[in-house]
């Protein structure tokens, strides 16, 4: 059986490295972070932001709402603030079916 490395996971992500997880510009995150309060990103004393997971989610709910789904700052803000809950549950589900199709392709490519 092979030998897998463990996944490292950091707490802290930087700015740069968040915008490559989602395919964006940094300037694009730093406009979210002002419109959307549920950003909170930590700053250190030269003002580096640092993103969390929940940032990171949250960024992610963000990018499908107004990337995916075309709905507008306010449209967004607004669906986010009344049914947030919702839609996280629904965007890890959507997430972990991706993840799960992503692995069963890998052992159809290993059985070929």
């Amino acid at each position: 059986m092979p030998y897998k490395e463990k996944k490292i996971e950091k707490y802290y992500y930087s700015i740069g490295e968040v915008a490559e997880m989602l395919g964006v510009n940094t300037s694009l995150i730093r406009f979210w972070e002002k419109n959307f309060d549920i950003i909170k990103p930590h700053k250190n004393k030269k003002g580096n932001r640092y993103f969390t997971k929940n940032d990171i989610e949250n960024l992610k709910l963000i990018y499908h709402l107004v990337k995916e789904q075309g709905m507008t700052l306010e449209g967004a803000r607004k669906k986010l603030s009344a049914q947030k809950e919702e839609l996280t549950d629904n965007y890890k589900i959507v997430e972990c079916l991706t993840e799960i199709k992503g692995m069963l392709i890998e052992i159809r490519d290993l059985l070929d």
